[in-house]
C-alpha cells in the first residue's frame, strides 16, 4: 500500500537535507518533485495542484524548529495536509438511532461489495452486534449462493432471496424479516454494472425510497485509481452516498484513489480492503494512512490487529511459559498461525516505523510467506512429543520430518535453529526490565509481550 508514493516522497524530502534553514528556492525544488510523485501516483490533478499550494504556503517563511531539520520541517507540513487531504479525522458507522440499521453497498461490477459484505458483517458481529446479510444482485450469476456461503464461513445468517424477485422487494422483506427477528442491522449486497447507466443507478434509488437506508457505501477498487474516483462523484450524485470503502488496497502501490476520493466527493473514506481473507477490512484513519505513507509507519494499527487475534488468556499462558522457559515448537506454531490471521508479512513489516529505508539495503531481509509456510509444514510433521521436546529430533527423525513436511533436512535444520535462537534470547531478556523515566524498572511477573 502506498509503496511507489511512500519512495518518491523520500526521494524529494532528502533533496533538503543539509540546507540550514527553509527558504522559497529548496521548498520550491521539494514541491516539485512531491507534486510529480502524486501525479505519478494517480492523484486527481486538481487535488494535487490544492495540495502543494498548500504545503507550500505553509512552509515557505516558517523558521525550523531548534530540534528539526528542514526536512523535517517540511515532512510534518506535508503530513498535515495528507491527513487534512485524506478525511482530517476517523469517520465511523452511524450505528445510533433507528434499528435496525440499513446500510447498502452500491458499485462498478467487479469492485468486490460482495465480498466487502461478508467482511463488514463479520466486522460489526465482532464488535456485538447481529447482522443479516442480504444477497439484492440478481443480476450476476451465483451472487446470491456466493453471499450465502460467505455467510456461512463466518456465522452471519442471510436473507433467503432468489433471482426471480425484485431487487426493491429482496430489500423491503430482509428488513421486516430482520424488525421481525430482532437483527439490528442490515447489509444490502446491490448488483453493478460494468459502467454507470441509467436501470443501475434507478434501481439503487428505488430501494433507497423503499427502506430507511442508515448508510449508503460506495465500494471502489483502488486499483482503478482516479478512475474510482470518477464514478464515486456520479454514485453520490445520484444516491447521496455517506462514505467510501476502497478495496484491493494490499495491492495498490500508487494510492491516487485513497488521496483524491475525500477532496472530489466530499464524502469520506470509511474502510479499506486489505486482502482476500474475510478478516481483512479495516476502519480507515487519515492520520494513520498519512504516516504510512511518509515511511513512518503505522504502529496502532499494528497493535490492534495483534489484539484481534491475541486474546488475553492466551497471552498470559505463553507468558508463563517463557517464563518458565517452556516456550515449545507447539507454542512457535501457535504464534506463526496467529501472525498469519494478522495479514501478509509484507502488510505487517509496512506499519513499521523506518521499515521503507531498511528496505532499499542491499542486503535487506525480503518478507516470505512461502517460508513461514515451510516453517509450518516442518512443525506439523514432527510427533506431539517431539513438538514438545525438540531435544529428541535425531537424525533419523530430522529426514522423516522432512519427507513428511516436503521439505529437506536442511531446512529442518534452519526451522530448529531458529527455534533454539529464539530460546536463547527468551532466556537473555529474563528479569532484565524495561527503561521508562531514565530507570530501569523489572517487568511485572507474568508479562512479557
Amino acid at each position: 500500500m502506498f509503496e511507489n508514493l511512500t519512495d518518491r516522497l523520500e526521494s524529494a524530502f532528502k533533496k533538503l537535507r543539509g540546507h540550514g534553514k527553509l527558504t522559497e528556492e529548496n521548498i520550491q525544488e521539494a514541491m516539485g518533485e512531491v507534486r510529480t510523485a502524486l501525479l505519478e501516483a494517480d492523484v486527481n490533478f486538481g487535488v494535487v495542484k490544492e495540495f502543494i499550494a498548500a504545503v507550500t504556503e505553509k512552509a515557505i517563511g516558517r523558521e525550523v524548529l531548534l530540534s528539526l531539520s528542514p526536512g523535517q520541517q517540511v515532512v510534518k507540513v506535508v503530513h498535515d495536509e495528507l491527513v487534512a487531504l485524506l478525511g482530517s479525522q476517523t469517520e465511523p458507522l452511524q450505528l445510533d438511532g433507528r434499528q435496525p440499521v440499513v446500510i447498502m453497498l452500491a458499485g462498478l461490477q467487479g469492485s468486490g461489495k460482495t465480498t466487502t459484505a461478508a467482511k463488514l458483517a463479520l466486522q460489526l458481529k465482532g464488535k456485538g452486534r447481529t447482522p443479516l446479510l442480504v444477497p439484492a444482485d440478481v443480476y450476476r450469476p451465483a451472487a446470491i449462493e456466493q453471499l450465502h456461503v460467505l455467510g456461512g464461513q463466518i456465522g452471519v445468517p442471510d436473507f433467503a432471496s432468489t433471482t426471480e424477485q425484485n431487487p426493491v422487494d429482496i430489500a423491503r422483506l430482509a428488513l421486516a424479516e430482520a424488525t421481525r427477528a430482532n437483527y439490528d442491522t442490515v447489509i444490502i449486497d446491490t448488483a453493478g454494472r460494468l459502467h454507470v447507466d441509467d436501470a443501475l443507478m434507478a434501481e439503487l434509488q428505488e430501494i433507497s425510497r423503499a427502506v430507511p437506508l442508515t448508510e449508503v457505501l460506495f465500494v471502489a477498487d483502488a486499483m482503478t485509481g482516479q478512475d474510482a474516483v470518477a464514478v464515486a462523484d456520479k454514485f453520490n450524485s445520484a444516491l447521496e452516498i455517506t462514505g467510501v470503502i476502497l478495496t484491493k488496497m494490499e495491492g495498490d502501490a500508487r494510492g491516487g484513489a485513497a488521496l483524491s476520493v475525500k477532496k472530489v466527493t466530499g464524502k469520506p473514506i470509511k474502510f479499506v480492503g486489505v486482502g482476500e481473507s474475510v478478516e481483512a477490512l479495516e476502519v480507515f484513519h487519515p492520520d494513520r494512512a498519512a504516516s504510512r505513507i511518509l515511511g513512518m509507519g503505522d504502529v496502532l494499527s499494528l497493535i490492534e490487529k495483534a489484539e484481534a487475534v491475541v486474546d488475553q488468556k492466551s497471552a498470559d499462558q505463553l507468558a508463563r511459559k517463557i517464563q518458565k522457559n517452556a516456550f515449545t515448537l507447539e507454542d512457535f506454531l501457535e504464534q506463526i498461525q496467529q501472525i498469519k490471521k494478522m495479514g501478509s508479512l509484507e502488510q505487517l513489516m509496512g506499519m513499521i516505523p523506518g521499515i521503507n529505508k531498511l528496505k532499499q539495503l542491499k542486503d535487506a531481509p525480503k518478507p516470505d510467506e512461502k517460508e513461514l509456510g515451510k516453517t509450518e509444514a516442518i512443525i506439523r510433521s514432527m510427533t506431539l512429543k517431539e513438538r514438545r521436546n525438540h531435544r529428541i529430533i535425531d537424525a533419523s527423525r530430522r529426514l522423516r520430518i522432512a519427507k513428511g513436511s516436503g521439505t529437506s533436512v536442511n531446512e529442518v535444520n534452519r526451522v530448529l535453529k531458529s527455534y533454539a535462537m529464539m530460546l536463547k534470547m527468551m532466556k537473555s531478556f529474563k528479569g532484565k526490565g524495561i527503561m521508562t523515566g531514565g530507570k530501569r524498572r523489572k517487568l511485572p511477573k507474568g508479562l512479557t509481550r
